[in-house]
């Protein structure tokens, strides 16, 4: 892996790097049964969500929630979210390939649209942090894109390169957001989406974290 040393991956954590789609979906159920609407499967979650997550509730409600609306079910998640969370671990194989990038002098970042204060101790927690130029949350209100926030996340990596850079993720909002900064992506289908949602991004698409790895490794090499 040692030949193209300044490829950079920049990862992203829910559904990515945290396999947390148990208590996602949990926690989405119960933002949901606030305004009545009945509970939804694994699979029927991946086939509708996603980014802006009120685009999501859009698809459920018909319309638009109320600002509101929109509150309360974003509280009511990320309260029912914090509990189950604890249940949740890394992806099957994550330490390894954090562990493996590094070893051959490469970079990486992650950068999720999870509140960053929260974000930050549960990296730590697993022992993980060394292996990152840099970890970035979201600051600022839950419900918007992830390409503003990429713009400001590359901006602070010295030395890395967008068109050198990889982004990992699991939803289509990070391929639009590796996009906005000129930086390659490639699709996990571990979290947030289906398969089929995901092809239709026009990205490398793969079923494990390894696959991503030696896809990302390919389009740096590209580049």
């Amino acid at each position: 892996m040692g030949k193209h040393r300044d490829a950079h991956i920049v990862w992203d954590w829910n559904g990515t790097l945290f396999h947390d789609v148990d208590a996602v979906i949990g926690a989405t159920n119960a933002a949901f049964a606030e305004l009545g609407l009945e509970p939804l499967t694994l699979e029927r979650y991946r086939e509708l969500y996603c980014v802006p997550v009120p685009k999501f509730y859009e698809r459920l409600l018909g319309r638009l929630p109320s600002q509101a609306e929109w509150e309360l079910m974003d509280t009511v998640f990320h309260r029912h979210y914090t509990e189950h969370r604890v249940r949740c671990g890394l992806a099957e194989g994550a330490v390894e390939l954090l562990s493996e990038w590094a070893s051959a002098g490469r970079s990486q970042s992650i950068l999720s649209m999870y509140g960053h204060e929260e974000l930050v101790p549960l990296v730590r927690g697993f022992g993980i942090e060394p292996h990152f130029l840099r970890v970035d949350g979201r600051t600022g209100p839950s419900g918007g894109s992830k390409a503003e926030h990429m713009v400001r996340h590359l901006g602070a990596l010295t030395g890395v390169d967008p068109a050198r850079t990889v982004v990992i993720g699991d939803a289509a909002d990070d391929a639009l957001a590796a996009r906005h900064v000129g930086a390659r992506a490639v699709l996990y289908t571990g979290g947030s989406h289906g398969r089929s949602s995901l092809e239709a991004v026009g990205v490398p698409v793969v079923d494990t974290l390894r696959e991503a790895v030696v896809e990302a490794e390919r389009l740096a090499a590209a580049a």
